[in-house]
């Protein structure tokens, strides 16, 4: 968790969607970070400074003149404190103030006063975020190190519809997450990853899948883009959603996958092969749904494309990584598909270990490369087992 222990300050100014902020600073306490909150004079008007108290359980800095006792540079100490500055939502007057150097309040001079990375989060009406008076503050604010989270499109408080609407929580919450990333070696790299189940229809209602949810795969995007590197995610049926900037590619069916994967694979560097594609699939599938009285005892079934097997036969310097599913002689069949589909490393797990099963946010894995290294892992996060994997391929890269 990339928040885990950090300090971030978030400042709340004047707008409809200061109730927003109140989602940021419960999603940050919920990883673990340690959070203050400084409000324009505005932004109460909007939310009771209490409810940002309660929240992040710590006071809620409102001027620059504390009552008697308190700390008479308080902007400086707020300033020096955080890793991070949110501003959420920042509005066109705040945005203006500090493009132009006013710090008239404690926000804006606390502000002034950091030498911490910003990132601003902008919400307004549609014609005020497109006046070229305020493209060209966001963009002077940009060339100097500043960070934006774009807005999205779509209803605002004014009833009207267009750009000018608060940006996702989870991409606020992203972009954060790459300031504060700590390592940056994929830069300049492409990786391809899968992940998921396939489904392979029997007819229109039913079809063959397994208990993959797809939580290994989107965090290994997540951990590769946090790292730098630029995502294409082939995804089965899931119901997670990608990381922002993340290519996502779905899919249902084992061909589906094939062709998604053979479709992408040449421009990447990197192929991360987590998805659990089905094995086989039933030989005929019926255009009507079968009934009791149609079904037959014995089920038909034929393989389906093996995708890392192809793949191995367009590796050339491309690092491959597979990954093995295994509840007996585990090592063996893994040695055995390492070899088989020219892999530079396997990751392999045992679902019936505690903590190591489907749909859960933990994984414990063992690692084997091409030289017959074996390296076991403690139970951990799937973002922590995620980076230790990218870790190996940075070094192979």
């Amino acid at each position: 968790m990339l928040f885990f222990d950090k300090k971030v300050l978030v400042g709340v100014t004047g707008g409809i969607a200061a109730y927003k902020a109140a989602l940021l600073v419960r999603e940050l306490k919920k990883e673990s970070a340690q959070v203050r909150v400084v409000m324009t004079d505005a932004a109460t008007k909007f939310v009771a400074p209490l409810t940002f108290e309660t929240l992040c359980e710590n006071p809620v800095l409102l001027n620059l003149f504390p009552k008697e006792g308190g700390l008479r540079t308080a902007h400086i100490d707020w300033a020096r404190w955080p890793d991070i500055i949110i501003i959420c939502p920042a509005t066109a007057n705040t945005i203006g103030k500090i493009a132009a150097g006013i710090a008239d309040n404690a926000l804006t001079t606390t502000i002034m006063a950091t030498t911490r990375a910003v990132v601003f989060c902008p919400a307004m009406n549609k014609a005020m975020y497109a006046n070229p008076i305020f493209q060209g503050n966001v963009a002077k604010l940009e060339k100097n190190g500043y960070t934006f989270v774009a807005p999205g499109k779509g209803e605002l408080a004014c009833g009207e519809e267009g750009w000018g609407r608060l940006a996702e929580i989870d991409e606020i919450l992203f972009a954060a997450k790459k300031i504060l990333s700590p390592r940056r070696d994929l830069k300049n790299k492409r990786v391809l990853v899968t992940a998921g189940p396939t489904e392979e229809p029997l007819d229109p209602v039913r079809f063959i899948t397994n208990r993959s949810s797809g939580k290994m795969g989107f965090a290994l995007a997540e951990a590769a883009s946090l790292r730098g590197a630029e995502v294409t995610l082939v995804s089965g049926p899931t119901n997670l959603v990608a990381s922002p900037g993340i290519k996502l590619v779905k899919v249902r069916t084992a061909n589906e996958m094939s062709e998604a994967v053979f479709a992408n694979l040449g421009e990447n560097d990197v192929l991360l092969m987590a998805a659990a594609v089905s094995d086989f699939r039933p030989k005929k599938i019926s255009e009507q749904k079968l009934k009791k009285t149609d079904a037959k005892e014995i089920l038909e079934l034929e393989r389906t494309a093996d995708v890392l097997a192809e793949a191995a036969c367009r590796k050339g310097a491309r690092i491959h990584v597979g990954f093995s599913v295994e509840t007996e002689n585990e090592i063996e069949n893994s040695m055995l598909k390492l070899r088989n589909k020219g892999l530079d490393f396997i990751v392999l797990n045992n679902p019936l270990q505690e903590g190591a099963g489907f749909a859960v946010d933990t994984n414990r894995v063992t690692i084997l490369d091409a030289s017959g290294a074996i390296e076991k892992l403690p139970l951990m996060s799937k973002a922590e087992v995620s980076d230790r994997i990218l870790d190996r391929v940075g070094l192979l890269l």
